[in-house]
């Protein structure tokens, strides 16, 4: 399918832009939740949900998700002082600690998506380079694993593919690679976001074994500026890939093969996705969580913190400097069971919310 610039900006335009969803007021003696969202989008934030063991003490907050048991897994890369060096923290639905694991992802923690295959479930986590300057360096970095719940690796993709993209000119340095997101189709097939490299989607089949590479650095058509979050929405007669095309503000939608189809715009540098029932959760790193129905249509955007610039000061606070009903940097998100939403955020002391659904 051929697509041309105009129909693009066309399609892009036609998604529509919905104005944030303002807040309900905490009570006075500040012992009830907020509320944030209206109507059939109304939802209790939960700040700081989840018992952590005195040990661990949570980096910046990157991903969650939730197995079939209704235990909720989140990725972390572990505050400067914790005693546990363990990046993955494990609770049962009621927020009680259960387990941690991933001490060899200190620091780089990142990407989480959770698949069921046959009777078992599987996780399937990127992770990061690490930053020169840590120390110590990590025992992995610029990865991507395949582990079982409990964190026993299947197999890892070390690396970018070898291919022209990732080579060095002469007296150069090599392309940048530094994996942020994983999804994978139907078939198994898996499609690694490159979004802090070279900004490339990489294709992969089920046993990792390399198919193609597409996008890179842009904002035509096919092109991508931080392609951070990725997900195959199979709620069409086809299964689509979904890009969030972070830098560009917008999604952008691929055909399997790599092939671009269009853009949804309305947000603010969207982070990831998670999907239940043809509804959407899109967190977006400039202070809000977003919401798109079946028809990819925004409805809502929840805990809008309405500050000037992504960054916002907040990340590096301590946790009592933190405004109640309000993101500061919403990194990832996931539907629990019973439609309630995770969001984890890029904060240094981590934090994690859980809305619940109360409309």
């Amino acid at each position: 399918m051929k697509t041309n610039r105009r129909e693009f900006l066309a399609a892009a335009a036609a998604a529509p832009i919905v104005s944030p969803i303002l807040l309900g007021l905490q009570d006075k003696s500040g012992t009830r939740p907020p509320i944030v969202g209206q109507g059939a989008y109304t939802y209790e934030a939960i700040h700081d949900w989840g018992v952590l063991p005195p040990r661990i003490k949570y980096g910046n907050t990157h991903g969650v998700v939730q197995d079939s048991q209704g235990r909720v897994y989140i990725h972390h890369t572990v505050y400067a002082d914790s005693e546990s060096p363990d990046s993955m923290v494990v609770f049962d639905p009621d927020g009680r600690f259960v387990r941690s694991w991933g001490r060899e992802f200190r620091g780089v923690a990142h990407g989480l998506h959770i698949r069921k295959e046959g009777s078992d479930e599987f996780l399937y986590l990127t992770v990061n380079a690490a930053n020169p300057k840590l120390s110590p360096q990590p025992e992995m970095q610029a990865v991507v694993l395949k582990t079982t719940l409990a964190g026993e690796i299947v197999w890892k993709i070390q690396g970018p593919p070898d291919i022209p993209q990732y080579k060095a000119v002469v007296d150069g340095p090599p392309p940048r690679y530094n994996p942020t997101n994983i999804a994978i189709a139907p078939n198994g097939d898996l499609y690694v976001g490159d979004g802090y490299g070279s900004y490339y989607v990489n294709q992969y089949t089920r046993d990792a074994e390399y198919i193609r590479t597409f996008g890179g650095k842009g904002s035509e058509p096919g092109q991508l500026n931080e392609p951070h979050g990725i997900w195959v929405d199979t709620r069409g007669a086809a299964p689509i890939l979904v890009v969030a095309d972070r830098r560009n503000n917008r999604l952008q939608r691929f055909t399997l093969d790599g092939k671009p189809i269009d853009f949804i715009t309305g947000f603010r540098l969207p982070c990831h996705f998670d999907e239940q029932n043809g509804m959407v959760v899109v967190p977006d790193l400039h202070g809000r969580v977003t919401l798109m129905d079946a028809t990819n249509q925004l409805v809502a955007h929840l805990g809008d913190s309405n500050a000037p610039t992504w960054n916002n000061p907040l990340r590096t606070q301590p946790r009592d400097r933190f405004i109640p009903g309000q993101f500061i940097c919403p990194h990832g998100a996931c539907f629990d069971r019973d439609g309630n939403i995770f969001v984890v955020e890029w904060v240094e002391v981590g934090r994690v919310t859980k809305l619940r659904k109360v409309a």
